[in-house]
Order: structure tokens, then C-alpha cells, then sequence
């Protein structure tokens, strides 16, 4: 957990909730060679911190613990989804791209026509 409240997934502490003022609380096991070895004959398992008990239920959000959104229908190769509250658009392959609540699929000369600005101000790679 970092110290803005947000959780980081990653495997190991190093680097951890870098941008969010830091770790608070450190839930996974203290280092992952401690972990016991799989069997040979099994693949090895991912390795993820555990979360805590208030961590939201998988497949929801944090905020509000409701349903993870999910795209809206359409898009693909050269299109992107514009918030239009925010005036922002998404790239195909974003963590927001057809899943905010106001919104559309363009292309992305006709979203920077219109008035739509790159998220992070970074232009998509189609």
C-alpha cells in the first residue's frame, strides 16, 4: 500500500509506489527467493504481493469498489477514444481507452482537429 492510499502490484519493493509519496505497508512475503521452490514438474506460479483485507474484491474498481468498467463496443487499429469531458484522448491499448462514461472512438488527427489533446501528451504509436 502506498502512502496515498493507492496499491502497487508489482513484484518487488524496489521502486514501489514510486510517484505516491512512497510505501506505507509492504503486504507481499519479505523477499521471494524466502518463498519455497515449486516442484519440478509444475510450472512456477506468478508471484504477487498479497493484498490486504481492504484491498477492493479483483475485477472491481478501487474507488467505489462497482464493476471494473468495461470498453465500450467499436474502436481498433488507428482509432482512439476521446474523453469528451476532459478533452483527452486514448490510445488503442490505454487503461482508459473506450471505458470512460462520456466518450467516442476517432481518429486521432480528427480528435486533435476537434480539440482533443493526447493523454500525458504523448501521440499514439498506430
Amino acid at each position: 500500500m502506498c502512502k496515498d492510499g493507492s496499491y502497487y502490484t508489482g513484484v518487488t519493493k524496489k521502486g514501489a509506489c514510486r510517484g505516491h509519496k512512497g510505501v506505507k505497508d509492504w503486504y507481499a512475503a519479505a523477499t521471494p527467493a524466502a518463498a519455497a521452490p515449486a516442484p519440478a514438474a509444475a510450472a512456477p506460479a506468478a508471484r504477487t504481493p498479497a493484498a490486504p483485507a481492504s484491498a477492493p474484491p479483483a475485477g472491481t474498481t478501487k474507488a467505489g469498489y462497482g464493476p471494473a468498467a468495461a470498453a465500450a463496443a467499436g474502436g481498433g487499429s488507428g482509432l482512439v477514444w476521446v474523453n469528451k469531458d476532459s478533452k483527452v484522448y486514448h490510445c488503442q491499448g490505454d487503461r482508459w481507452y473506450g471505458t470512460t462514461k462520456q466518450g467516442a472512438y476517432m481518429s486521432e488527427a480528427n480528435a486533435r482537429v476537434q480539440g482533443y489533446r493526447p493523454d500525458h501528451g504523448k501521440a499514439c504509436q498506430n
